[in-house]
């Protein structure tokens, strides 16, 4: 099987464990700058150039697109599926779980457990909002940040009126969020692959900090998922119509509560945590599944 990863970098971890395990059964693979790949859209023969030459078919890419190159990555999946190439990713659920608004919407529209969130354009009064969440403690989050990036913890309310009126006036897109104390400063990541959860992890963030991301100095360790927890991260994927992603969660007093859907989750931190070889899963995922055509959500909204 021929297997073309969208990565910028090869030598990340995710990138070349991917690889490493591809070729270990004896797949043809390479690593494909997205950014270099030229889009020929036609409808009788659609083509991928990259560096200068006709790509030869794939039978299926792995999509590991970084979020500042979201719009364009998202096109470049659009071709394959014109070509009836599989992925693993589809460009309308990557473009679902990059958008932090309309993941939250279809997570609600599911009757999947969140933190109260609100969000608005025009604040013209930053204290309803914050009532609007439970008052503060209040987390509040730049639409377009990772890893952890704007994402600010306010803990009175005059410290979230301050937070929000400064991105007001940056004319940023925001989120505000209730603050899961109980959680303690740590989260929980699920992998999930085809349909099932194949690992977890508690992340736990570095002393002084809220956020739990291992970008940020955070530690990570094996954990057993309740059932609930369980069904969460398998409910939250079929929301999303991802293959492959990493659900965060954060163990609440009602149940637990998804913060997001990683459509490109890292495997460093889950495989070094859990010992588990989640690159191995996902390649023996694509050998089952990567048929022509067979991109379940392609051409859907």
């Amino acid at each position: 099987m021929k297997i073309a990863i969208l990565s910028r970098n090869p030598d990340l971890y995710s990138t070349s464990r991917l690889r490493e395990e591809a070729e270990k059964k004896s797949h043809e693979c390479r690593v494909i700058d997205t950014l270099k790949c030229s889009i020929d859209i036609t409808t009788a023969n659609p083509a991928i150039w990259y560096t200068g030459e006709k790509l030869e078919r794939q039978d299926a890419i792995i999509p590991r697109i970084g979020a500042s190159i979201t719009d364009y990555g998202t096109a470049v999946i659009r071709q394959f599926e014109m070509m009836d190439t599989f992925c693993l990713v589809g460009s309308i659920p990557l473009g679902r779980s990059r958008s932090k608004l309309r993941a939250l919407q279809l997570l609600a529209r599911k009757g999947l457990g969140m933190p109260a969130t609100g969000f608005a354009h025009d604040v013209h009064n930053t204290r309803q909002l914050i009532k609007l969440v439970g008052g503060a403690p209040v987390v509040v989050k730049l639409l377009e940040g990772t890893q952890g990036r704007g994402v600010v913890l306010a803990e009175t309310a005059k410290a979230a009126e301050s937070v929000i009126d400064a991105f007001t006036e940056l004319k940023a897109d925001f989120l505000v969020q209730e603050f899961i104390k109980e959680a303690g400063g740590t989260d929980i990541r699920a992998i999930v692959v085809g349909g099932k959860v194949v690992a977890a992890m508690k992340r736990t963030g570095a002393e002084g900090d809220f956020r739990s991301n291992l970008h940020r100095g955070g530690s990570a360790e094996v954990i057993k998922l309740s059932p609930e927890e369980r069904s969460t991260a398998v409910r939250s994927a079929k929301a999303m119509g991802l293959n492959v992603c990493g659900v965060d969660m954060l163990r609440s007093n009602h149940g637990p509560v998804v913060m997001e859907v990683n459509s490109s989750p890292g495997l460093e931190g889950v495989e070094n945590a859990t010992g588990l070889d989640i690159a191995g899963m996902i390649i023996e995922y694509l050998e089952k599944n990567a048929k022509p055509n067979a991109t379940k959500t392609k051409g859907k909204g």
